[in-house]
């Protein structure tokens, strides 16, 4: 029988799995605009600014999520920033276990979760679709080519 779980990682113990997380959170930074790395996650996970969860299968780590408390001034929200399953697992699977991230949420008096989602992610959550977030690169102006001077 499959046993799964999510646990939420204690600080003190981000390196010691790491190495098996990475992969995870790298996979889903290949689908963003490159505003962060794996490097300046875990800086954020170990200086306690964002919140690490994994989901386990057997004791193999086969999802990740990663989460922040954003303070507006009205509100106090849970972010995920991140969430990834390893190519074996389906969303599915995992998204029975989000009431464990709302329980977080509320405990730390949020009043709302809210995420970073790609199209897929957003229909199987089925959240309501308050905004959507759109990008556009700036690309940096060309400099003018002067033209020489003609004389004559």
């Amino acid at each position: 029988m499959t046993t799964r779980e999510v646990l939420l990682v204690k600080p003190e113990f981000i390196p010691d799995i790491w190495f098996k997380v990475k992969p995870l959170i790298d996979q889903a930074l290949d689908h963003t605009i490159g505003e962060l790395h794996s490097s300046d996650i875990i800086k954020m996970l170990l200086n306690e600014e964002e919140f690490l969860w994994v989901g386990l299968e057997d004791g193999d780590i086969k999802s990740a999520l990663v989460s922040k408390i954003i303070n507006y001034p009205r509100k106090r929200i849970l972010r995920i920033i991140i969430w990834v399953v390893d190519k074996e697992s389906d969303f599915d699977t995992w998204i029975r276990y989000l009431y464990k991230i709302e329980d977080f949420a509320r405990t730390a008096e949020c009043s709302h979760l809210e995420a970073w989602a790609r199209k897929g992610l957003t229909r199987k959550l089925n959240w309501d679709h308050e905004y959507a977030v759109i990008s556009k690169p700036i690309k940096p102006k060309r400099k003018r080519r002067r033209r020489p001077k003609k004389h004559g």
